[in-house]
């Protein structure tokens, strides 16, 4: 990505997100932003040690997001889903573990919750 690009999504997304997610599309009205991010094929920490294959994914989660410009912003988030290779078990990241596991600024943390509800 775009240098410039990537340093004005980190100072315009919840801090941290692009780690996790990638920016898919972006749409605008007048009253409202709309930004669709999917979840990148990173196999969960907690799974590393079985053999994964990314499957699909959830279906989005719209989040509201701080406002930008007078703008409603609204983030539409699809978590991936991966298949344990020869059990056919679905998995997904634990957001509690990544929560609680890593050092993130409690805006990002509020995201993750988001996401659970």
């Amino acid at each position: 990505m775009d240098k410039n690009l990537n340093l004005l999504l980190e100072a315009l997304l919840p801090e941290g997100i692009l780690y996790y997610f990638e920016l898919t599309d972006a749409s605008q009205t007048e009253a409202e932003i709309s930004i669709y991010l999917e979840e990148k094929n990173i196999a969960p920490a907690e799974h590393q040690h079985k053999k994964l294959h990314a499957k699909d994914f959830l279906p989005p989660v719209a989040v509201q997001d701080f406002p930008i410009r007078r703008k409603k912003v609204t983030l539409f988030v699809k978590r991936r889903r991966w298949e344990v290779v020869g059990t056919n078990e679905i998995v997904t990241r634990d957001w509690e573990i990544v929560k609680k596991g890593t050092r993130m600024t409690m805006e990002f943390a509020a995201f993750l919750k988001g996401l659970l509800r």
